[in-house]
């Protein structure tokens, strides 16, 4: 299907080329310089297409260049003249005979030397208006160049677009949101420059490799390069010669390149060559000097004129080089190995294991997966395919990684294969396939066989993991403990045993000491998986978020944010997630909503059921609040179906979402009755902390009932925020606005921006209701303010005070369910009463709001909430 480009306004540079070409102005013109494609002829056309004035165009070009007034030729006409001087004379008479008139000059650097004169002595004489465009680094006529340097044009370098500049033309194309980590990829690939953008989009498209999941549109695979952009980018290379060539040739399979290693293979002539022609460019790294392409679609374009042989050869010599120069760490061992792979030498085994380690340590999974499929095919054995599993399991393949492993006996397997076999099947089995019944067989099965120490640990640590998300908190606090107790634990002990202990503090109000756990986790996190980090990490960020320490939250969600790396989705998923839990607590909901949104969409094409559980609940709390019902309402649905044992530490959370879903549709009694419920299941299941955010949901819905239980609980979590929720219930409780306007200062002050908004709603039906019109301006003015801040909060409290009704709770509540086009029998079901019942609220509303039927009820409530 045909997509529509849409021009990207530039403007600052629009406008300086509409006040240059102004005939009332000192300057004549503007001339545009840039890299190729970054739209200069594009801007310099849209400028001119609305003056009213006549516009002669002309183009440089490599044919007409040997040709005297070759560029002008099409508008001087035919001529006698035979000498430059009288030729030139001809041509000025000719351009001027129309009158006032604009001269656009396209690939000015390519005019013939008598063009480049003739539109100088124009500029000289001001007898007509300029605006030309000259490409970066080219050689250009000096009567060309001397226009802004005798400051007779106005020079304006034209930039590529910006990284938010790209995303909104390529989503205004898509028509939909464009993954954030696929933004990433494509603005990696074209620079930002408005002709690669295009093509790059174009070519995905064409590929199936830009397709939309859950509407947004998703990157999967290399950005591709299109024919016609090909075509381009060679136009910059087919001139070199072979000296030069072979230096983009090295580099395509090697980028960044050490200079020296670069120079000693092609030669340093060849070097300065493509560095003169703006093909390469040489960046400092400490007291090393590396090499990289000027643009990185260039190594796409090389590798297209490569055959295999050569593209081996190329490789072989390559690894020779950097093995001559030294390899000794992780970085340098993963370059050699994936040269090593498509290259003419032999292949080394213990190469590949290292670096598929290394690879999948930095979450380079698919390096990961294709080291390790070579280490296994050339005799690498179990810790081969242990490797291959984990890089597969971590891209979401869980039953390519299962099959990987059930390919081996654990009869045959010794203790240390045994775990490395068990471990790596019950993380898979259990949270990327929510098949928690098989992996505990199996986790019985490696336990039951163990008895070294160490290894003890390691599975003690798993089983920590596993207990706590099938909800057994005290088990996994005591099996977590074992482990961080014990001198003697390895890394892959830590890490799990960090990842269950610290979610299960987090959760019981312990939020407190998450921290040592999780400098721990990072002390080992080199030596296990990386993408292990983000589930310890979860806990940590959501821990101090239930106790209110939202600042440093975000600190260490920022971290693994930065850690997550283009082509890696599950890692950025994961990653959006921790921070999207920051969002939520601190009240930024469009844009928690938007990481929830991104991450589930990238999870959608992988197999990690078990992670995909917080976001729906902070995307239903997310859309709830925002007054997205319907939405809330069908990715609680969804939520509900996929859950299982293996997520069911998430059950009373999952509760609380189904609180907020019915608030947001109005139902406010049946909402504080499941908030309480979810209460009382956190409760039961030690998830002390999660009690305290459900009986707040509560409280924050209207109910009256929690300070109590809330008091007790801010004796048992870490931290400020219970307390505050405690003091706001007991306002609630009262009704007084004076103090429930201490709770919103209070909660702004922590940094709880939607309870904050919440408080002072409520404090300004509360001194509504007691006539206190002062103070019902000031807390309105404050609800409104920290709403707009959240995003445009539909709460509850919000929707009551921007529409105070002389009605009861349970009134109001009929009458919303009216208004959304509910009969009386149904409105009775949903709320278990009688029709007569409803039939009297109804009655009573109608009568106390002079309304002669439940008609005009509904137009009424229709009206003022929606």
């Amino acid at each position: 299907m045909a997509r529509t480009w849409p021009l990207i306004e530039r403007q600052l540079e629009y406008k300086t080329i509409q006040a240059a070409l102004d005939s009332e102005t000192a300057d004549l013109g503007v001339v545009l310089t840039g890299d190729p494609g970054v739209g200069k002829t594009t801007l310099a056309r849209y400028a001119t297409g609305s003056m009213p004035g006549q516009v002669r165009w002309v183009a440089g070009t490599e044919s007409a260049r040997s040709i005297p007034l070759g560029a002008f030729a099409h508008l001087v006409g035919p001529t006698t003249a035979t000498d430059p001087v009288t030729f030139m004379s001809a041509a000025r008479e000719s351009l001027l005979s129309g009158g006032d008139t604009v001269i656009g000059v396209d690939d000015a650097h390519l005019l013939d030397e008598l063009s480049a004169t003739l539109l100088h002595q124009l500029a000289i004489d001001r007898a007509v208006r300029i605006i030309a465009t000259v490409r970066s680094g080219e050689t250009v006529p000096d009567a060309v160049t001397s226009l802004w340097k005798d400051r007779h044009l106005v020079r304006i370098v034209l930039s590529p677009f910006t990284k938010t500049q790209s995303v909104e033309l390529i989503e205004s194309v898509l028509g939909g949101r464009l993954e954030g980590l696929s933004a990433d990829v494509i603005w990696d690939a074209s620079g930002g420059n408005a002709l690669y953008l295009h093509h790059l989009v174009e070519g995905a498209l064409e590929s199936g490799a830009l397709r939309q999941v859950r509407g947004v549109w998703q990157l999967r695979g290399r950005a591709a390069v299109t024919s016609e952009l090909a075509s381009l980018l060679e136009g910059r290379i087919e001139q070199l010669d072979d000296d030069a060539l072979s230096v983009l040739k090295l580099l395509t399979f090697c980028e960044p390149l050490d200079l020296d290693v670069l120079c000693e293979l092609a030669g340093e002539t060849a070097v300065d060559d493509a560095e003169a022609r703006g093909l390469i460019r040489v960046a400092r790294d400490g007291q090393h000097f590396d090499v990289h392409y000027t643009h990185p679609l260039f190594g796409d374009v090389i590798r297209r004129r490569l055959g295999i042989a050569s593209a081996r050869r190329l490789r072989g010599r390559l690894v020779t080089a950097l093995l001559a120069d030294g390899v000794d760490t992780a970085s340098e061992r993963i370059r050699l190995a994936e040269l090593s792979l498509d290259s003419d030498q032999s292949l080394d085994v213990e190469l590949f294991l290292k670096a598929a380690h290394d690879a999948i340590a930095l979450a380079n999974l698919p390096l990961g997966e294709r080291f390790a499929e070579a280490a296994l095919a050339g005799g690498g054995g179990l810790a081969a395919a242990d490797l291959l599993a984990r890089a597969l399991l971590w891209q979401g393949r869980a039953e390519d990684s299962d099959a990987v492993l059930t390919a081996f006996d654990p009869a045959g397997l010794d203790q240390l294969q045994l775990v490395q076999w068990g471990l790596t099947r019950v993380g898979n089995l259990f949270w990327s396939m929510g098949d928690s019944d098989r992996a505990d067989e199996v986790l019985e099965l490696v336990s039951s066989r163990v008895d070294h120490p160490a290894l003890e640990l390691v599975v003690e640590g798993m089983s920590s993991a596993c207990a706590l998300f099938e909800g057994r908190l005290e088990e996994a606090l005591r099996r977590a403990q074992v482990v961080l107790d014990s001198p003697g634990a390895s890394p892959w002990a830590l890490e799990w045993a960090c990842f269950g202990g610290g979610l299960a503090r987090a959760l019981s109000g312990r939020g407190g000491e998450v921290a040592e756990l999780a400098e721990r986790g990072q002390a080992v996190e080199s030596k296990t998986d990386g993408l292990l980090r983000f589930p310890a990490g979860f806990g940590e960020v959501l821990g101090l978020t239930l106790i209110g320490g939202f600042d440093v939250a975000e600190q260490r969600a920022g971290r693994y944010l930065a850690f997550s790396t283009a082509g890696q989705f599950l890692g950025w998923a994961l990653a959006n997630i921790v921070m999207g839990t920051v969002d939520l607590a601190r009240g930024r909901l469009r844009e928690s909503a938007a990481r929830y949104e991104q991450s589930l969409a990238a999870l959608d094409t992988t197999a990690g059921a078990a992670w995909g559980f917080p976001a729906q609940i902070g995307l239903v709390q997310s859309y709830a609040a925002l007054g997205k019902a319907d939405a809330a309402a069908r990715v609680l649905a969804d939520a509900r179906g996929r859950a299982g044992r293996y997520v069911a530490v998430f059950d009373p959370q999952l509760d609380t979402a189904a609180a907020w879903v019915a608030a947001s549709q109005g139902v406010t009694g049946e909402a504080m009755s499941l908030a309480r419920r979810a209460a009382k299941s956190a409760s039961a299941a030690g998830q002390f902390a999660v009690e305290a955010e459900a009986l707040h949901a509560a409280t924050r819905f209207g109910d009256e009932t929690a300070a109590g239980r809330l008091i007790e609980l801010a004796g048992l979590i870490d931290g400020a925020l219970v307390g505050a929720y405690a003091r706001h219930a007991a306002a609630v409780a009262t009704g007084n606005g004076s103090e429930l306007d201490g709770s919103a200062a209070e909660f702004e002050d922590l940094g709880a921006m939607a309870s904050a908004a919440d408080a002072s709603a409520q404090a300004a039906t509360a001194h509504s209701g007691a006539g206190e019109r002062a103070a019902l301006a000031t807390s309105s003015a404050r609800a409104h303010r920290l709403s707009a801040a959240c995003g445009g909060l539909r709460t509850p409290a919000m929707v009551a005070a921007a529409n105070p009704l002389p009605l009861t709770a349970r009134e109001r509540e009929i009458a919303t369910l009216v208004a959304a086009g509910l009969s009386n029998k149904s409105i009775a079901e949903r709320l278990t009463v009688s029709v007569r019942t409803v039939e009297g609220h109804i009655y009573r509303a109608c009568t106390k709001l002079d309304l002669t039927d439940r008609a005009d009820l509904a137009t009424l409530l229709s009206g003022r909430s929606r």
